[in-house]
């Protein structure tokens, strides 16, 4: 009996992931219809291999491949949203619609992303929020991300943050803004959040501040791995250019 419930505690945790992740329906089936080899099976094929690399060293690896080959994610999930408009093929779409500067045809996809079982999806809600404040409503965006925050205290998304950060920078409220990035400089993976930050700061007329987390961020730089680099180079060119000036 131990191990039976043993067995369907594998199958339904690894069915949700396959529903989060997108994988061919078929793969629930033979998890609820051999919830013991099915789980084994699965894990081998499906969620090993994606465990393997860090996300940090996947999403560098994904941002290589869109400098190397900028349309391809853009027409892989198109034409996989042709074949498939499950939940996330929807997701993979408007990810790359919005990577590929075209946020106002993602929040579409994101609506409907967020029905059903995942109307209030959290790590969903932080992917429009982003649509939203690349289509100028940064006062949405805010407003989502705030009702988020108090929903779900506990839930944590470094690209939310960052989102958030510059939707209350959008809207002017420096204090705040000040206090966002200030905790993501910390801890954000990438460059992205510093170099932003430190534009900002410059703008705002801080530029000893600007220059000085410039300075501090290129030195974190030389230390990243190549791919971290080339998948940076947007932010590590922002920075030189602060420091310089």
């Amino acid at each position: 009996m131990t191990l039976l419930l043993i067995g369907w505690f594998f199958a339904v945790l690894f069915a949700v992931h396959a529903v989060r992740t997108g994988q061919p329906l078929y793969w629930v089936f033979i998890l609820f219809f051999f919830p013991g080899l099915g789980s084994l099976v699965y894990a081998i094929a499906v969620w090993l291999p994606e465990m393997r690399h860090s996300q940090g060293a996947r999403h560098a690896t994904r941002k290589v491949r869109a400098i190397l080959d900028p349309g391809r994610e853009l027409r892989e999930a198109r034409a996989a949203h042709e074949d498939a408009a499950s939940v996330g093929n929807q997701l993979r779409l408007a990810d790359a619609l919005l990577a590929d500067g075209k946020p106002a045809e993602a929040l579409p996809l994101y609506d409907a992303a967020l029905t059903g079982l995942y109307a209030n999806d959290p790590d969903i809600r932080t992917r429009k929020a982003k649509a939203l404040l690349e289509t100028g409503r940064a006062g949405e965006a805010r407003a989502m991300l705030e009702a988020l925050i108090a929903e779900k205290p506990d839930f944590r998304s470094a690209s939310g943050h960052l989102t958030y950060a510059r939707a209350v920078a959008a809207l002017d409220d420096r204090a705040k803004a000040r206090e966002e990035f200030d905790a993501l400089a910390d801890y954000y993976p990438g460059l992205e959040a510093r170099a932003r930050y430190a534009t900002l700061l410059r703008e705002w007329g801080d530029t000893a501040k600007a220059r000085e987390l410039a300075a501090d961020s290129l030195r974190i730089a030389q230390r990243l791995p190549t791919h971290s680099r080339t998948a940076d180079r947007e932010w590590i060119a922002m920075l030189q250019k602060i420091d310089k000036n």
